[in-house]
């Protein structure tokens, strides 16, 4: 990757520059949600952009495993720091290849709702480099509609599995 990142903590969520907040109710259990997210073959089907994902350490997944993640504009290392089977995981970006993100954080919590439901919380934390910085409210708006899109693509995926 040609741009390291930081690394950051739960903190980042409440403290970042630029934050994102999306939620979706999903017609699934949190389990079966977080087995979408472990399945690096479901990711292209529901994430607007993204090409690939491949874990780069083996399971079992939790805080410490990494992966690469192929997207239409940008690759990026991500290392796990928060893994709750069934509930919650969160990692920071540790390198990409634009410069995009001085530092850039996920976080995937489930919470469960009605029998058979979800509530998916999906936030993203961001301290952008200059180029994005510049970009101003258009950044703000790329990146919101990115996020966004990926929450209602999460939604729709899981309604046609069940």
């Amino acid at each position: 990757m040609n741009f390291s990142c930081q690394p950051v903590d739960a903190s980042f969520f409440d403290t970042a520059p630029m934050r994102f907040v999306n939620v979706v109710d999903l017609d699934a259990t949190p389990g079966e949600v977080f087995s979408i997210f472990e399945d690096s073959e479901s990711w292209p089907h529901w994430f607007d952009g993204m090409k690939k994902v491949q874990w780069t350490t083996g399971k079992p997944y939790g805080v410490g495993s990494e992966r690469t993640v192929w997207m239409t504009p940008v690759t990026v290392a991500e290392h796990f720091f928060r893994w709750e089977k069934d509930r919650r995981m969160s990692f920071y970006f540790t390198g990409h290849s634009r410069p995009l993100a001085h530092a850039l954080a996920e976080d995937y919590l489930l919470e469960s709702g009605a029998t058979g439901k979800t509530r998916f919380t999906y936030t993203v934390a961001m301290r952008p480099r200059m180029l994005v910085r510049m970009g101003g409210p258009l950044s703000h708006a790329y990146f919101g509609s990115m996020f966004r899109n990926a929450s209602r693509g999460l939604s729709r995926y899981v309604a046609k599995a069940h």
